[in-house]
């Protein structure tokens, strides 16, 4: 038998854990001094466990028993908690997750963009349950688990967990996960519907993606579901121009402070946790301080999601975006909230120095990318020496090497950072930082 598929032993080792890894698995060392990542175990804890991997420079481990527990071990509520992949941290509770998440950010900074802020701020936080608006569930035909499955993926696993419940999703569908599983189990095309895009506003949308068209008696069966528990389903064959509403149904709208109204599809990229994203747009809009006329120009704009309040402040917006159909949305939330915004769409990643927006200039830059990360276009923008630049970040490490750039490279000064808990129960970080010229 080779090395690589020789047997774990197993026997069950003992560790104290110093510390939580990016992924949120408690950090400890083997007998032998190698790093060992156990999941469900906590910082401060004395735990036993067994090995479920094992690599030259570390290894992995299933957490067995408790010897000492932390202080801020708390139950999880769910019980499918430890099986389902979309919450790493329920055991943990909720302000020292928060804590957590601030050191993780802090360490990435220190550690690969070698800067350290003037100022830290406390870290956005909001509710911790049935915070999801946007979610994207997986389904499966599997008559040797009961039936239909939805939800999402077992954790270090491709196949869908077995759940009925879920806690962090809108309370509307959260409890129903079980009741719409046994309904697409009911379809003639259950076995034809991959996932879910759930969207959840005023009322709660469930895009079905399906692999060939319902029949008559596929759709009643919907409706009369949807009527019951308060759904609007649409469907979705092929690409995402291909989703529409079963029936004639008013457009999806999130709303902002002020009164602005944004219109999405189902597909789209919105912020998933509504009351973060608000705090967000407050604290980015604070930290830039726009003047009435100052020229803002904003990177990876989508929707416009900052870009309509940035407007309302009376400052000149420039905002740019990659996706051609977002860029569309976003022209129209303009218009139908009566704010005049110069959208363009240019890819961020491989920016164009001829664009008419890369040849102005600007007094102000915020920018919201994926987690790639800006390095491609943090030297043009750099170039214009906006005096503030506010950068939102869905991945630390993307922005610590980023604010190394900008600090080391070209001249800013990293003032303020903080993290954003807009995904409670999981390990991923969002932040905030301000970069200001000296």
């Amino acid at each position: 038998m080779s090395r690589r598929h020789k047997p774990l032993p197993a026997t069950e080792y003992a560790a104290d854990i110093t510390d939580l890894s990016h992924e949120g698995n408690g950090v400890g060392r083997t007998s032998d001094g190698k790093v060992v990542f156990i999941h469900g175990a906590l910082p401060g804890e004395r735990v036993h466990y067994r090995l479920s991997r094992l690599r030259k420079d570390f290894a992995e481990g299933e957490l067995t028993r408790i010897e000492t527990a932390s202080p801020d071990r708390v139950t999880p509520p769910c019980p499918h908690f430890g099986l389902c992949g979309g919450c790493s941290l329920q055991h943990l509770a909720p302000p020292a997750q928060v804590a957590f998440k601030q050191k993780q950010l802090l360490d990435a900074l220190e550690r690969i963009g070698k800067v350290k802020p003037a100022e830290v701020v406390a870290p956005l936080t909001g509710p911790v349950w049935s915070y999801r608006r946007r979610a994207r569930l997986s389904v499966r035909y599997v008559p040797k688990k009961g039936g239909t499955l939805v939800g999402f993926r077992e954790r270090e696993s491709p196949y869908v967990a077995t759940m009925d419940s879920c806690e962090i999703l809108d309370a509307r569908l959260g409890p129903k996960l079980g009741l719409l599983a046994r309904l697409l189990e009911s379809l003639s095309l259950k076995e034809a519907v991959p996932q879910i895009e759930v969207a959840t506003v005023d009322r709660v949308i469930l895009l079905l993606r399906v692999l060939r068209d319902p029949t008559s008696e596929d759709l009643e069966t919907l409706r009369a579901f949807g009527r019951e528990h308060g759904f609007e389903f649409w469907l979705q064959t092929g690409g995402h121009d291909s989703a529409r509403p079963m029936d004639e149904v008013p457009p999806l709208e999130y709303t902002l402070d002020g009164g602005l109204r944004l219109r999405f599809a189902p597909t789209d990229f919105v912020q998933i946790n509504a009351v973060v994203n608000q705090a967000m747009i407050h604290q980015a809009l604070s930290w830039l301080a726009p003047k009435p006329g100052d020229r803002v120009l904003e990177l990876f704009c989508g929707l416009g999601n900052f870009s309509l309040p940035l407007a309302k402040t009376g400052a000149k917006v420039t905002a740019v975006e990659g996706e051609a159909g977002l860029v569309q949305r976003a022209k129209e939330n303009a218009q139908r909230n009566g704010l005049d915004i110069d959208f363009h769409r240019g890819d961020l990643f491989k920016p164009d120095p001829n664009e008419a927006w890369m040849r102005a200039s600007y007094d102000l830059a915020l920018l919201d990318p994926p987690r790639l990360g800006a390095a491609e276009i943090l030297p043009a923008l750099a170039a214009k020496k906006p005096r503030r630049i506010v950068y939102v970040s869905c991945h630390a490490g993307s922005l610590a090497r980023d604010a190394g750039m900008l600090v080391h490279d070209f001249g800013y000064k990293l003032t303020r950072v903080g993290a954003m808990d807009m995904f409670p129960h999981t390990a991923h970080i969002e932040c905030m930082a301000l970069f200001e010229k000296p």
